[in-house]
């Protein structure tokens, strides 16, 4: 959860009814003290629902609030101080009642459920400790900045309305003008708890500040705009339902504006008083901070000084395999990194520039993701069908936004999972490493593990966490490769081994910046120089990590555990493994946390 109660998570995109039926259960047990004792599985549920009632763009998201939950479509949440303070409530005592179940008896699939609650829960309890910063209860988006380049309702709310917030008959554009009537205080909520942040001292770096003023101003632009994003959000999809839309919709676009003008003030303030230190370790309670986000991030006790040096012998590992192909590309002088950048100049891997080349990637995603979706019954027992798309990213995040993301669609088939591509530049990518890209976003990574994760309750559904679902795309990159994506074109494998280098560079910089005390240089030129990066792309990656600090360890982190704990399983089931059934069991048992996810695998070797 974030301080805007409508932010959803990759998979908080997804979901419907199909998740609420009940496992098959062998006992209820009383909830002593907390309450009527409900049994486990409808206990799970009364928790999915509490914490949809502080957040109600999971429901729409998840395609669950029609019936006696339609209300929750007019709705969005209290990002106020009070909202954060209840929210924190919810979860204290909804953990409480987690843990007060007699799990003994219960079957492996249920337990888990329990496991991955009481997991996230006590996690988000001590994100609520510190005295400021956004908390994802179950999210990978956790931030000290509450609204910044990346963060705050300014983005997330017109990528929400549309296409997210349904408009098929009367009642969605009812709802769709009653949350646009609650965003100036959704605005206002935010903006109370930045002015506290910076009574305590937390002012986020001159240059992060520096994007989300230009970001905030483009968005008051649009905002005033007869035909704002917020208005068209609504027409587009009303030219049969009769009524005055858009002149409803305009007239609720001036308080936005004027929200979001109090917001842009307070920014400029902010910036008046910064400085370009970018890392945690610079801000009051900044080490405590890093500590709870590395934890939240990455679900170990894994100190930064451990990460940092993880990073550092993966990355060369890494780095031998892309010498030896490079080598053979007839690229052999010089480190990887410098050789990388020689062959990203080579005009043959760039997309055209402007439109055509925005076409050109368009064509070219596409491309490969009908290649990867025939190879998947190689790799799956169970073979899933999720509808998906690929969208540019709104264009007010382009400046602070990352290469691309995604996340699976909802369990009604209503809404559609997305791979978000930045387009702002078409030199952000190259022909050698958006197949690898299209493989983690799309299939078999988020978008393809989402699928399966929403075949769980709907507990299960709303909470994920980055080692899992980050370390599950890595190691769908890997599957890619392994299932022949790259065999044809060498070139393409070296892009392949490029991105899990840079996830490897992501928990150097990272712990660089929040703990080494690194400057953001110095983050820029450890990517370009070690790595070969994109400059510019790779600038925004490390404004990213200033923002959302741990969130960037979390993608290696879970990768070499997934890795590991195939590793483990083929030892312990040697001539009886098989690729296919570990596979299974991984996107089956759901997105977990680390230390939960070795259970899943325990029970499918004893299996």
């Amino acid at each position: 959860m974030t301080s805007a109660p409508f932010q959803l998570s990759r998979r908080q995109t997804l979901a419907g009814l199909g998740g609420l039926s009940a496992f098959a259960l062998t006992g209820c047990k009383t909830m002593a003290g907390v309450g009527p004792a409900l049994e486990p599985q409808a206990l799970l549920d009364d928790i999915a629902w509490n914490l949809i009632e502080h957040n109600p763009g999971i429901a729409t998201g998840q395609g669950i609030d029609v019936g006696d939950k339609a209300y929750l479509r007019s709705r969005l949440g209290d990002s106020s101080a009070a909202g954060q303070r209840a929210l924190a409530q919810t979860v204290r005592t909804d953990l409480a009642r987690a843990r007060a179940v007699d799990k003994t008896e219960l079957d492996p699939a249920t337990r888990t459920s329990f496991e991955v609650v009481e997991s996230a829960y006590a996690t988000a309890l001590d994100g609520f400790a510190l005295p400021y910063g956004d908390v994802a209860v179950g999210g990978w988006r956790n931030s000290p900045y509450v609204v910044i380049q990346n963060v705050g309702a300014y983005l997330d709310l017109p990528r929400f309305m549309d296409p997210e917030h349904p408009v098929r008959e009367r009642a969605d554009a009812e709802a769709y003008l009653a949350r646009l009537n609650q965003i100036p205080a959704v605005l206002d909520g935010e903006l109370g708890r930045i002015r506290d942040a910076r009574g305590k001292g937390l002012v986020p770096p001159a240059f992060l500040l520096d994007k989300a003023i230009a970001a905030m101003e483009s968005s008051i632009a649009d905002a005033r705009k007869p035909d704002a994003a917020y208005v068209t959000g609504l027409t587009s999809r009303t030219a049969d339902i009769p009524g005055n839309w858009g002149e409803r919709a305009r007239a609720l676009t001036g308080p936005i504006v004027a929200a979001l003008e109090r917001q842009l003030a307070e920014l400029k303030i902010e910036r008046s008083l910064a400085d370009n230190d970018p890392g945690m370790w610079s801000q009051p309670r900044g080490d405590e901070w890093y500590a709870w986000g590395l934890r939240a991030a990455t679900t170990t006790r894994l100190t930064p000084d451990e990460i940092h040096a993880i990073g550092l012998r993966e990355l060369d590992e890494i780095h031998a395999r892309m010498d030896t192909l490079l080598q053979g590309a007839g690229y052999a002088q010089g480190s990887v990194g410098a050789r990388m950048r020689q062959l990203a100049e080579d005009p043959r891997y760039k997309f055209k520039e402007g439109d055509p080349g925005r076409a050109e990637i368009m064509a070219f995603i596409n491309d490969r993701l009908a290649w990867i979706k025939a190879q998947m019954p190689r790799a799956f027992n169970t073979v899933v069908d999720p509808a998906m798309e690929v969208r540019r990213l709104p264009l007010a995040e382009e400046p602070g936004g990352p290469g691309a993301y995604g996340g699976a669609g909802s369990k009604d088939g209503t809404i559609p999972g997305k791979m978000w591509i930045n387009l702002g530049t078409t030199d952000l990518h190259r022909k050698y490493d958006l197949p690898t890209l299209t493989h983690h976003e799309m299939v078999p990574g988020h978008i393809w593990e989402g699928t399966y994760s929403n075949k769980l309750p709907l507990i299960r559904s709303i909470l994920s966490f980055s080692a899992f679902s980050e370390g599950w795309a890595l190691y769908a990159e890997q599957l890619a490769d392994e299932l022949g994506a790259y065999d044809d074109n060498p070139q393409w494998r070296l892009g392949y081994l490029q991105s899990q280098a840079f996830r490897a560079c992501r928990l150097v910089v990272d712990t660089g910046l929040h703990h080494k005390r690194w400057t953001r240089q110095q983050g820029v030129n450890f990517f370009v120089e070690r790595n070969g990066d994109n400059a510019q792309s790779v600038a925004s990656e490390v404004d990213r990590y200033c923002s959302w600090p741990g969130q960037a360890c979390a993608y290696k982190t879970g990768h070499s555990e997934i890795v590991r704990q195939r590793a483990r399983a083929q030892a312990a089931l040697g001539a009886r493994y098989d690729l296919k059934d570990f596979n299974q069991a991984v996107v089956d048992g759901g997105n977990v946390p680390l230390d939960v996810l070795a259970k899943t695998i325990d029970r499918y070797i004893a299996a």
